[in-house]
Order: C-alpha cells, then sequence, then structure tokens
C-alpha cells in the first residue's frame, strides 16, 4: 500500500472520531440548547469548520501530512489562507487530539513568502 493512501485513511479516522466525540458532546449538552438551534460545537459547526478546508484541493491531505509528520513545508499558501479563515473556536474540535497543532501551522503559514492571512 502507499504512503498516500495510509495517510488518507489515518485521515479518514480521525476525521470519523472526531464527528463521532463532537456528536456526544452536543447529545450531553442537548437539554442546554433550545430546539432548532445549534449549539457552539455540534457537528454542523464541525462540517462547517471543515468546508473550508476541503474547499481547497490538497489542502486537507498536506494538513495531515503536517499533523503526523511534524513538517509543515507541505503546506502551501491556498491552503494557509483557507487555515487562517478558521474561527478559532473550531481548533479544539478540529484537532482534539493535538491542541498545539493550530498555532504551530499559524505559526509557520505566517513564515510564508507572499502568504497573508487577511489577503
Amino acid at each position: 500500500m502507499g504512503r498516500n493512501f495510509i495517510v488518507s485513511v489515518i485521515l479518514a479516522i480521525i476525521l470519523c472520531a472526531t464527528i463521532f466525540v463532537t456528536q456526544g458532546e452536543a447529545q450531553l449538552h442537548k437539554q442546554l440548547t433550545i430546539p432548532g438551534f445549534f449549539s457552539p460545537g455540534s457537528p454542523v459547526d464541525l462540517i462547517k469548520c471543515w468546508s473550508s478546508l476541503f474547499s481547497v484541493e490538497g489542502c486537507v491531505l498536506e494538513i495531515s501530512r503536517s499533523i503526523f509528520s511534524g513538517k509543515f513545508e507541505n503546506v502551501e499558501a491556498a491552503c494557509c489562507k483557507a487555515f487562517s479563515t478558521l474561527d478559532a473556536n473550531c481548533w479544539p474540535h478540529m484537532f482534539p487530539l493535538n491542541p498545539f497543532f493550530p498555532p504551530l501551522l499559524k505559526e509557520n503559514c505566517a513564515g510564508i513568502p507572499n502568504f497573508s492571512a487577511h489577503s
């Protein structure tokens, strides 16, 4: 099996685990929410968080490689721009097993030539 396949399988497992954990949290807080409204951290919010990364071709794969390797050289400016648009409240739900990853990626993105988080 190829390395890309293994990385894709691991990423799929992490995404599924993240969604199930978030759904479990939503069930625990269900009585605290008003019916018809989504509370922060609900599965709908998580999908919205990930959608901006999926909108850039290869971005999720670039980020997953960075998570597992600890190296950021494969994360390109377009992916950094998509990542920079994420609400910081998304990070704990998207990366529950590695809370240090988002700030590290953000710092790395700031060092990419021709990248501006506000462009």
